[in-house]
């Protein structure tokens, strides 16, 4: 079969999206406007053309097989582009940003950063829609269906362009009650002394790095309560639980209260979450005008 003859079963694709987001082949027939017969005809279609099952059937719900759901990130990725080129069509769209925006981003950055910024886009921009996607893994926005994405580093990784948001900073934290009980560590080798609350994730996560002035101490912390979410981690501290590894912005409430008290503030910690968050974006995709109005938004808003 031809290339061309290929691109003929592009229909088969979006319906074959269609199913799995509706969970079922009478649920995207209803939304699509057609027979459940019509549209299980164009995923075994497909299913011949790529000669491998795309889905388990069964009396309650489709599930994608492994095959099925590879198939999906790709086929919603071919959607996104579609609508990205349909958008080209709107004499209007310039001045007026319509669309959903699909936006990946790690947990804490989306919960504390991100959200609050949200309700005002909106409010501004009647027209478009946005899908907050929160995760703390690395997306593929070559072949998943996100517009945009967040994550932290020095730089845009490699085949991406980045627009920088904000330099991230850790910091530790705990109680005034914590440490009247303990005491202030005054270097960070007396944390290995402490009870110390952290990401928990990978062993790596127990080994807190510090530098100053061209000194860099590693010390391996223990503690008895580890959280892989930074907010748990916060109340923690503020339970009086321990010293708490956090994003400066997620403390930062907290040590205007007085609740938390910053310990060894003299010295960088450095962690795999610190540095430039970066709003990512394929380099050779269209720009819509909403994606430029979320963009615009977000720097505006976490300048201020």
């Amino acid at each position: 079969m031809s290339i061309n003859n290929k691109l003929d079963s592009l229909p088969d694709m979006a319906m074959f999206a269609c199913v799995v987001e509706a969970g079922s082949f009478s649920a995207a027939a209803r939304q699509m406007g057609l027979s459940p017969s019509a549209v299980s005809r164009q995923v075994a279609r497909l299913e011949a053309l790529l000669r491998v099952r795309l889905l388990e059937r069964s009396t309650r719900r489709l599930r994608p097989t492994e095959a099925g759901q590879a198939a999906y990130s790709s086929c919603q990725a071919m959607l996104a582009a579609a609508r990205e080129v349909i958008a080209l069509s709107d004499t209007n769209s310039a001045a007026q940003p319509s669309g959903l925006i699909r936006v990946s981003c790690p947990k804490a950055i989306a919960r504390q950063l991100i959200h609050p910024l949200v309700a005002g886009f909106l409010a501004r921009y009647p027209q478009v829609d946005v899908q907050l996607v929160v995760t703390d893994r690395t997306v593929d926005l070559y072949r998943e269906a996100i517009d945009l994405a967040i994550c932290v580093g020095d730089s845009p990784p490699p085949g991406l362009a980045g627009r920088p948001l904000l330099r991230l900073r850790h910091m530790l934290c705990a109680s005034p009650q914590y440490l009247s009980q303990r005491g202030m560590p005054s270097q960070p080798r007396e944390l290995a002394a402490h009870s110390c609350l952290y990401l928990g994730e990978d062993e790596r996560d127990r080994h807190w790095r510090f530098k100053r002035a061209g000194e860099a101490v590693t010390v391996k912390v223990t503690g008895r309560y580890v959280a892989n979410h930074s907010e748990l981690r916060l109340e923690g501290a503020i339970q009086h639980l321990g010293i708490a590894s956090l994003p400066e912005f997620v403390a930062r409430a907290a040590l205007e209260s007085g609740e938390l008290v910053p310990v060894l503030s003299d010295w960088e910690h450095a962690t795999d979450y610190a540095g430039m968050a970066w709003l990512l974006y394929p380099p050779n995709r269209f720009m819509a005008p909403k994606l430029r109005a979320w963009i615009d938004h977000l720097v505006g808003g976490l300048a201020d």
